[in-house]
């Protein structure tokens, strides 16, 4: 009897849709991982350009990433600053009055979260990478590759996702 020939008995299984169960089970427990941490915080993260510490609330990017209602007020994103939003999966910055920025916030070198943004960087305190928060360049290694850009949608004071 080949894998495509299902068996006359109750009962009987054959490989291909044993591997197919256990794959099916493989990936819901990696989708449960990933899943959303609802109430682990306010996710309105305090501007960052001013001290040390992570801000935001939630997963590192993960979960939560509706881009429905605004994220936060223009007058929250500090000029020359910006904050993490890692429950929404995006850091905002406004390197220059007016002027707000998106960016991934997974540091690009070992993928930890990036923690706040202070003195013109996006910074990573787990292996101290900076990147710019006009383009999302690295500054500092070790990482060697920039953040990813994230569309932002700026309506008023208030800013999305787009």
């Amino acid at each position: 009897m080949s894998d495509d020939q299902v068996g006359n008995e109750p009962g009987t299984q054959t490989r291909r849709a044993l591997l197919a169960g256990a794959g099916a089970v493989g990936a819901a427990v990696v989708l449960a991982a990933c899943g959303d941490n609802e109430g682990s915080g306010s996710g309105t993260p305090a501007p960052t350009s001013g001290g040390p510490g992570a801000t935001g609330a939630g997963d590192a990017g993960g979960g939560n990433r509706d881009s429905i209602g605004p994220l936060t007020r223009t007058t929250d994103i500090p000029v020359g600053g910006g904050a993490v939003f890692a429950s929404k999966g995006v850091v905002i910055t406004q390197p220059e009055p007016g002027q707000f920025k998106g960016f991934d916030p997974i540091c690009t070198h070992q993928g930890c979260p990036v923690s706040n943004v202070d003195g013109g960087t996006i910074n990573c305190t787990c292996h101290n990478s900076r990147f710019s928060i006009v383009d999302g360049s690295v500054k500092q290694g070790p990482a060697t590759r920039p953040l990813a850009p994230k569309n932002i949608k700026v309506t008023g004071d208030q800013i999305t996702l787009a």
